[in-house]
Order: C-alpha cells, then structure tokens, then sequence
C-alpha cells in the first residue's frame, strides 16, 4: 500500500464524507479534506497580481479575526517577523514630538490598571517605567553566571506562560540544526521553477509542457535538472503524476501529523511569501488554475523531502531548565534596580509575580504602548484641528464651480490650493466614482477593470471614433506596437541581438543622452514626436447598452444610467444647489522608467487611472433624460449647469481637461475662471510637495519645473510620495476640514449623515472606499516596519522579472509591497509614519453604533485593533471607541 494512501487511512483527509443532519454533530463532523487545508493555510498571504496592474492589499487581510497583536506573536514565533515599528523607529518620533511623553504614561498606567500584577504599584510601576525607555538588556548580563545559576535554581516555579509557538519547516530546522544549507536550497529551485511557470513576456522560450499546469510540467522537467544530483534527480521520477497524491505522500513522508498538516503547510507558504501569493491570485482568476496553489505546496514539500530526508529523524526542539527565566531576572537587574542576591529575600508566591510582570511587559507590549501613544498624539493633533469646526451651521455657500476628487491623500493638498484661489467648492468621493465597467480605449483589444480590485466590473464601456479616422489611428499605433515587439523579439533572439546595437545605437544613444542630461526636456519631445505621429481622434463612448456582445454587456440601460448617476450624486453629498460647471476629477500619475508606476496611479483600482470613468460619469450626467428622471426625484440638475472631466496628475499636481462639451455661458465664465487661477494652484501644491522630498539642493521658486523634471528623469528613484504618511480617513462635511491644513496624511469622503437617515451610504463607504483604505495603510506600514520581508527592497536594485514583478537580484521572493524609496526618507530615517488608520465619522452617535451593530467585519477590525475608530458627533463631542467593544 502505498504512503499516500496510508496518510488517506490514518489523517482522515480523503473526499469528506457526505452526512445527513441526524449524523452531523460535532463527533461526527467530517475532517478537512486537502484541498480545504490549503484553503485554510493561505489566509496567511494575500494574492499578489502583476506589478503592472498594481492593487493595494495588506499582507494580514486572513487573519483579521484575530488580534492585531496576536498576529504579530504569532509572526515573530513562526518565521522571524517583526510588525511593530522598530525601537529606532519610536525614538526619532519622539525626537520628531510626534510622541507625547504625557500619552506614553498614561497608557502605561491603563497598562498596569488592566494587568494587575500582585507587586505593590510603585515597584510594578518604576519597573514598567524603566523598561518603557527601550534600553536593551546588555549582553554582559544575559551572560552573568549569578543569573544562569539563579535561573537554574528558579526552575522549580510553577509559572505559567502563554505563547505563539511556532511550526517550523524541517527544512528550516535542519538549517538552524545542523548548518545543511536546506531552506536556502529549497527556496532558491522553487523560485526557479516559479519563474519558468509564470513567465508571460520575457523568456525567449517558454517552459515545455506548461499548459499541462505547474506541478506536472515540473515533474517532466525536474529529473532532468543539472542543478540536482544524480540520486535527487532518480527520487523525483518516482513522485506520483497527481499533485494531491504527492502533496500528501511527502507530508507521509515527513511524518507531520494530520492536526499539524495546516499550520506545516502555512509555515511554507510564509516562506515565500511573494511567489506563493501570485500562485494564489493565478488560482483566482480562472478554473483551469484553481489547484494552483496546492501544485505549488505539491512541488515545494516533494523537493523538501528528497532534501531532507538523509537527515531525518531530526532533534526536537528543546532547552535547558530556566534558560527562558534569564533574561527575566535580567530585566528585574537593569530596570528594576533588584540585585540576584535580593531574590533569595522573596517567598515563592512574590518570585512568581516579579518572573511573570517581566514576562508580560516585554519588547511587544512596550512597543505596542509606544505605537498606542504615536497613534494617540496625531489624534489629539487632529482633534485640535477639527474641533472648532464641528458644529458649523451647514449653510451651502454658493459657488462658480464644484469638483469631485478621489478620497485620495494626494487630492487633499490639491484641493486646498484651488479653494484658496476663488469661489470652489471641493467634493470627496471614490474615484472610480461608482461606476463597475471594464475599459476598452480606442486602439485596444483589452478591456481593462477600472475599479476597485474588491469588486466585479458589470459593464463595458469602448471607445469609438468613425471609420475612416479609427483605421488610420490603429495603423499608426500597429506600427509603433510592431516596432516595439520587433524590438524586444530581437533582444532574445541569438543572432539578432548581436547585429542590435549596430542597428538601434545611434537612436539610442542620442536617447540616452538626451534622457539622462535634459531629461524633462527630452521627456516633452519624445510624446510630442509620438502624440504627432499617432494623431489620436475625438472619440464616443458606448453609453448606450449593446446587449447582443458576448461577455460583459456594453453600455448601460436607461435604467442603469439614471442609478449609477443618482448613487454618485448622493456619495459625493451634492444633490442641490449645483455650480453652473461641475468637475469630475480622475487622477493619475506620470512617472519614467518606474516598475512601481501603476501603484501612483491607482493602488486601489489595479492601478487603473479614474480619468475614464471620470469621462464617462460627466457624460452620463449631462444627458437630459437622465436629468428629468432626477428633477422628479428631486435632485434638479439646473439647465444652465454642465459636468465636464478632468484629470488631477498626482506627480505634477496638474489638472488635465479630458472632455469640456458645450458650455453654457455661466459655465464658461467658471471655465475660464478655473483656467486664470489653475497655474496659481499647480504652483502652490508643487512647493507643499516639493518640500517634502529629499533635496540637496531646494530651489523652492522653481518647484514646478522640478517636478515636471523628476516625472521624466528614467533616473528618479522618488518622482513623488505617493501615499506615504496616510493616517487618517474623514467621513464628514466638507465643513469641517475647509482651511485646515492636513498635510496630504488624510482620505477625504464628503458625508452628511442629515441626507442619509437609514445609514446605507455609510455602510456603503465603510464596506468600500474604508475597507480599501485600511489595505492602503496597511500595505505602507508592512512595507515600512519589516521592509525585508513585506517591501520590495531598494528600487534601484530591482530586477523586473517575467513582466509581472520585481526581485532583488535573479534568485529573490517575488517582491511583494512598496520599495524602500516610497516609505523611507534616508537609509536611517522613516518617512512614512506606521499608524494604523483612524477613521472619523461625523454623525450621531446612536448612527454608528448601527453601523457596528450591523458590520461584522468592521466592528471585527476596530475591536481587534486593525482600524481605529473616531466618532465625532453633532454636538461636537469626540468619542474614540474602545478596542475591547
């Protein structure tokens, strides 16, 4: 009988057996099948898609049940990572005042309120105290020998301390055992074989046999490889052709036992964490690949057990009595100021509780008070900041023209320069604006998603032009595509990359130049040579619902129309006193020679910019059968008032039109208004941006130039912030944060919870555009407290591999977050503060307690610690809710 079949008969992990409700108690239950085990197991990584359609996702999306802190043990147990900012980290923010000593102590004394400790106050207290300064314990003592001997002779104590343990790879612990160089080994052929699978564009010949799927295509392949040895490579042509049967023959194998099976199989998809995620977005997106993740166990543990094997039984993990007890006594030595010889003075009773205080108040929660108080501060700063505004009269003040952005962070900024510079108002929304379509551009065979990854597109919106003008533009852009291909097809070919530089290095080289010397002004030539030569006409969108196309429909029904324009009125908050103009802002990025470019646009919507949907909203809005369903609903659109769309260049804080209709005379005058002062707030929002990145030399009066130069320099490893320092998230009027300078750290989403008396367009914006933000925030904290593990390392040492994303090197993780650049302002000091966001909802009181009651998932994030939650109510008062609801 073979090994797998007896890991079917002893673990229980054959197909579930089917049960009838007499028979499904929990005795009865059936156990996991594989396939669910892996399910389970991947909560530990988030999907990771290409590069190229980048999408915000915090790395902890599957374990938000569980405590923030409870994961960030559980992390450190398993493999090593640390998700707490580091000690360097907590003191350049104190130095910054961005700590208050004052909120340090008191969340000290809640500490020790919620932890009593059986020791007298002051002695718990001045200990806590000065272990709270985050000296580390020196060497020198963790080594004294009265402290082993005293540690020793403690051994006999009941102490009682819980923990994450961790469950470590064999492979990992016969590194760690006997210097065998296995995990190293096992990672380096897995990332091997993962970029031969995954490889969409960049290998000259493609991986034989890979329509057969990942695991069967290795097994071909795998007993031919050089890189193993002989012995290895006759073990591998005796693995079953199945990946289940190997999965499960391996861990037979290894002799994992069958309540272990989840957490192994977690422990070796946080070992590559990156290549293992794009295994798991692959599996998602289609049903041929749905197994992809379990072929990738498959082929990861089946290498393992030929690796390891020789080496087997290894030692178990083991310690000597009260080696755990030394650096307790250390601490009581160095922070409490209580000598080794004092603890013979003790009862057993008063060992214990000074042995389990030093166990409760180690590294973790110390820097858990630290961040508590971080996040604490910019709070208070921020109440300082919004109180004065919070019971405004709400009068609408009238306007010449109103503009809709993204919630954005770098909207923020903008949004403040134009209001300063004439009679604007500005509205917050989501800047895909409520619109689920797919986009087809004009000269495109492929539609692209253009919303947020955490929705499905129910519509298809294409771009036409007549016949004769879309022929002509197509055969231009064929030919620029064809040279392109021809280009990169000679690059891989052998002989034709040896006549290339001949051929290509004059045009080249004077590229080169250009780019590296004048790059903002070689920048400008190359798109007007290529905006010249490809001439791209006006085009029409298919507004109309087309319901004859295969796949998505095309267009919208009439009914769709008058919804989706109704739903963006009423997110936005303007369904009255409309501006003769109405702007729908899109935003997007212009960045050169950048892997990360699609992250400026959009990290919310796959790196889509929102200026389509911008277009097709304004269009969508401007029809007048649409209007006249709403003047009967009572939003009345004002004949005179027109919706144009624009879109806001995050990079160089330009305002681009993208479709200006007929005007009517009140909105042209508004136009031309907008156009005098647009150059005014370009500057202004340039000098705040350009402020804030790391110059050698700031010429302040020439901010704009300087930012036209970084969005063209291919050298530029900082064209711009991006979202880094976002902290917060305001769901209120517009009221409330007009004229306060938020300095670009806040999502801004205009509510006003007087038009919403049932509570479902703050539902809506908590399950949307909140739920979106927090993996925004999330991503840029990971990326910046473990940035070896949860960034993408430094951006000028990547290496763009298979087209869909970077690595260090030729044999790294597929980098899964954002690079160094994008968080750090030097190699020693962070940009990016890592807060957890902290949401702010103007409303009743008794309207989010609703909300909680109703939103599971939300309430789950505010009480373990993932969101923190600010309620600010009509009669100005400021409620923070508590994490233990």
């Amino acid at each position: 009988m073979s090994e797998s079949l007896t890991i079917l008969e002893q673990s229980g992990l054959e197909e579930p057996a089917k049960t009838t409700p007499s028979d499904a108690g929990p005795a009865s239950r059936p156990k996991p099948g594989l396939a669910d085990l892996v399910k389970a197991a991947s909560r530990v990584i988030a999907p990771l898609g290409p590069i190229s359609a980048f999408a915000a996702r915090h790395p902890w999306t599957g374990m938000e049940e569980r405590s923030f802190e409870q994961v960030a043990r559980w992390l450190k147990s398993v493999n090593g990572v640390d998700i707490y900012p580091p000690v360097s980290f907590l003191r350049k923010a104190e130095n910054l005042g961005e700590i208050d000593p004052e909120l340090l102590e008191n969340r000290l004394r809640q500490w020790l309120d919620s932890h009593p400790s059986g020791l007298p106050r002051d002695i718990a207290g001045n200990f806590c105290r000065a272990a709270l300064r985050l000296h580390d314990l020196p060497s020198s003592l963790l080594s004294a020998p009265g402290i082993a001997a005293l540690a020793k002779k403690l051994g006999h104590l009941k102490l009682r301390f819980s923990g994450e343990h961790s469950m470590q790879t064999l492979s990992f612990r016969l590194e760690r055992q006997k210097g065998v160089k296995a995990a190293r080994d096992l990672d380096h052929h897995v990332i091997k074989w993962c970029k031969l699978y995954l490889d969409e564009s960049q290998a000259a010949w493609s991986m034989p046999h890979r329509t057969e799927g990942f695991y069967r295509s290795w097994r071909r392949l795998v007993q031919y490889d050089p890189a193993l040895g002989p012995s290895q490579r006759k073990q591998f042509k005796q693995v079953p052709q199945e990946p289940r049967a190997a999965l499960l023959e391996a861990l037979s194998a290894l002799q994992i036992p069958q309540s272990q099976i989840q957490g192994y199989l977690e422990a070796h998809l946080l070992s590559l964490p990156g290549w293992a995620g794009m295994m798991l977005w692959r599996s998602q997106q289609s049903a041929e690949e749905k197994s992809l993740l379990l072929e990738y166990l498959a082929v990861r543990i089946s290498m393992e057990r030929v690796f390891v094997q020789p080496y087997l039984p290894l030692a178990g993990q083991t310690s000597e009595k009260g080696a755990e007890l030394v650096p307790l006594i250390a601490a009581w030595v160095y922070w409490g100021d209580f000598s080794v010889e004092e603890w013979s003075t003790l009862s057993p009773s008063e060992q214990i509780a000074r042995l389990t205080l030093a166990h409760r108040f180690d590294d973790f929660t110390r820097r858990r008070i630290w961040l508590e108080a971080w996040e604490q501060t910019y709070e208070n700063q921020l109440k300082a900041q919004l109180l004065p505004k919070a019971c405004g009269s709400g009068e609408v003040k009238s306007a010449a023209a109103q503009f809709a952005f993204c919630i954005d962070t770098r909207s923020e900024p903008f949004r403040r320069a134009l209001e300063q510079e004439g009679p604007f108002v500005t509205y917050g929304v989501a800047g895909f604006f409520g619109l689920p379509i797919e986009t087809v551009e004009l000269g495109s065979k492929h539609a692209h998603p253009s919303l947020p990854v955490i929705l499905e597109p129910q519509c298809k919106v294409t771009e036409s032009a007549s016949e004769d003008e879309s022929n002509r533009y197509l055969q231009r852009l064929q030919s620029v595509n064809s040279l392109k291909r021809t280009f990169q097809i000679m690059k891989q070919n052998l002989l034709a990359s040896l006549v290339l530089p001949e051929a290509s290095g004059p045009w080249l080289g004077l590229q080169m130049l250009g780019r590296s010397l004048f790059p903002r002004e070689a920048g400008r030539v190359l798109q007007k040579i290529r905006r010249s030569w490809l001439r791209k006409p006006s085009t029409e969108l298919s507004l109309d619902s087309e319901r004859s196309a295969p796949g998505l429909p095309v267009g919208f029904s009439e009914e769709e129309k008058v919804h989706y324009v109704r739903q963006a009125l009423k997110m936005m908050g303007l369904t009255d006193h409309f501006a003769p103009l109405v702007v729908i802002c899109g935003h997007g990025s212009h960045t050169t020679n950048n892997p990360y470019a699609s992250s400026l646009d959009c990290g919310a919507c796959g790196g889509a910019s929102g200026r389509f949907n911008a277009r097709v909203l304004a269009s969508l809005c401007n029809l007048p059968n649409v209007r006249n369903i709403l003047a009967n609903e009572g939003i009345v659109i004002p004949e005179e008032t027109v919706f144009v769309a624009a879109e806001h260049i995050t990079t160089l804080n330009e305002l681009r039109w993208i479709d200006v209709p007929e005007l009517s005379d009140a909105a042209q005058q508004a136009f031309a208004q907008i156009c005098a002062v647009l150059p005014k707030v370009t500057e202004r929002a340039n000098k705040e941006q350009y402020l804030k990145l790391p110059h050698f030399a700031a010429r302040l009066d020439k901010a704009t130039t300087e930012m036209e130069r970084f969005a063209e320099d291919w050298g530029e490893i900082r064209p711009e912030w991006g979202l880094a320092r976002n902290a917060a998230f305001i769901i209120g009027r517009r009221e409330l944060t007009r004229e306060c300078n938020l300095d670009g750290r806040v999502f801004l989403h205009n509510y006003d919870w007087r038009k919403d008396q049932d509570g479902t367009l703050l539902a809506n914006i908590i399950a949307g555009p909140v739920t979106v933000a927090q993996w925004i925030n999330l991503q840029y904290y990971a990326s910046t407290v473990a940035p070896h593990y949860y960034g993408s390392g430094n951006k000028a040492t990547q290496t763009v591999t298979g087209g869909f994303g970077v690595m260090q090197g030729n044999a790294s993780d597929l980098l899964t977050g954002l690079p160094w650049q994008s968080v750090m302002q030097s190699d020693q000091a962070f940009y990016h503060a890592p807060l957890r966001l902290l949401v702010l909802i103007e409303a009743p009181e008794e309207a989010v307690e609703r909300l909680l009651e109703h939103d599971h998932a939300f309430r789950q994030k505010v009480q373990n610690g993932w969101i923190r939650l600010v309620n600010l109510d009509t009669a100005g008062s400021w409620k923070t809710w508590p994490a233990n609801m």
